[in-house]
């Protein structure tokens, strides 16, 4: 029986579609997005900078839902912890750096954001808001669009399941279902909004709300991203077939606190983080391209060098790049303002 399983495991991911490259390249997102957020951390306790947003126990579901999107005509609506995901649409560790240290080359907003509050044009990353779930409404229109000009296209969105109780998320899928848009809303359930854990905040299951707005929603393990990517490429083909929307409960832990002004030992205890350490998609996800044959600890050892000394470069960068200037406060308020190209 174990055989055959580990047989049935070491060809999931050709099964899907992805190559043997395809794979490791999502690993090495995985992994680095781990990495940027780990010195995330260390800076912000180092008092380098102000505030941080962790990611981590995420990444998975992020990795495997970007792959499965098409990164050259796709809009991408992410919320506060998705470094993995912007990381895979082509962001990069420079860029997220300069967005922690607020420096004036930063490409999301020229250093007026808080961090983790992604923007890119090129990439087709739309802004987000501090007041959480605003995003689902701005996907929603998007997919209006696209469907009214005609572009074969998807909007993908995500939020944390306290957003779902928001009435922006019921605003969204409403809107999205009377109209057969073409949005992937994905919940990244990591079991927590802020410091109320899941049954206090839910009477049932995400996905199932998705019935009430006439289409369909799935719950997946969003430890998995084999299992993300196939949910997610199955979603966008409907999408583009003309077949509406699609709800998705990606199941997962934050492992981390809900920022680093959160003591999340305060409402939850050590042994259940570290319960769910255990379950980390991406110590997970390396144990199955070893097992593979695709992968070893050598090449892992190689890579998180290389990932060290990246990291090091984007941090330094950031951290030297200049700040804005203070008349900068003034670009970008009215309409028709392009002094710094427009971001």
């Amino acid at each position: 029986m174990k055989q055959s399983q580990s047989i049935k495991n070491e060809t999931k991911h050709a099964e899907l579609g992805l190559t043997d490259e395809q794979a490791i390249e999502m690993y090495v997102t995985m992994i680095t997005s781990r990495r940027y957020d780990e010195r995330c951390l260390l800076l912000q306790r180092a008092g380098k900078i102000n505030f941080h947003v962790s990611g981590i126990g995420q990444e998975a579901a992020q990795v495997g839902a970007a792959f499965a999107l098409n990164r050259e005509v796709d809009y991408f609506l992410p919320y506060y912890r998705d470094y993995a995901l912007v990381l895979t649409l082509g962001m990069t560790l420079r860029e997220l750096m300069l967005s922690l240290f607020a420096k004036a080359e930063d490409p999301n907003s020229g250093g007026r954001q808080m961090p983790g509050h992604f923007g890119h044009k090129r990439l087709r990353i739309v802004t987000g808001s501090s007041p959480v779930t605003t995003q689902v409404p701005h996907a929603v229109g998007i997919a209006l669009a696209a469907k009214m000009k005609k572009k074969e296209l998807v909007t993908f969105v995500t939020f944390g399941e306290g957003s779902s109780n928001q009435g922006d998320f019921h605003e969204g899928c409403n809107f999205a279902g009377v109209h057969k848009l073409p949005v992937i809303l994905m919940c990244e359930n990591n079991q927590y909004a802020i410091s109320v854990p899941m049954h206090k905040q839910l009477g049932g299951r995400i996905c199932d709300r998705a019935a009430g707005y006439g289409f369909p929603g799935v719950r997946v393990d969003g430890n998995d991203p084999l299992e993300v990517f196939k949910v997610v490429k199955e979603a966008r083909a409907r999408a583009i077939a003309g077949e509406g929307a699609t709800l998705i409960e990606a199941m997962m832990y934050r492992i981390s606190p809900h920022s680093t002004s959160d003591n999340d030992l305060a409402y939850r205890t050590k042994e259940e983080v570290d319960e769910h350490r255990g379950k980390d998609g991406v110590v997970k996800y390396k144990q199955y391209l070893i097992e593979c044959g695709i992968w070893d600890e050598e090449k892992d050892a190689e890579l998180m060098v290389k990932i060290r000394a990246m990291l090091d470069d984007a941090t330094e960068y950031g951290d030297k790049a200049p700040f804005p200037k203070p008349e900068d406060i003034l670009l970008h308020v009215y309409d028709g303002d392009q002094s710094q190209g427009g971001r």
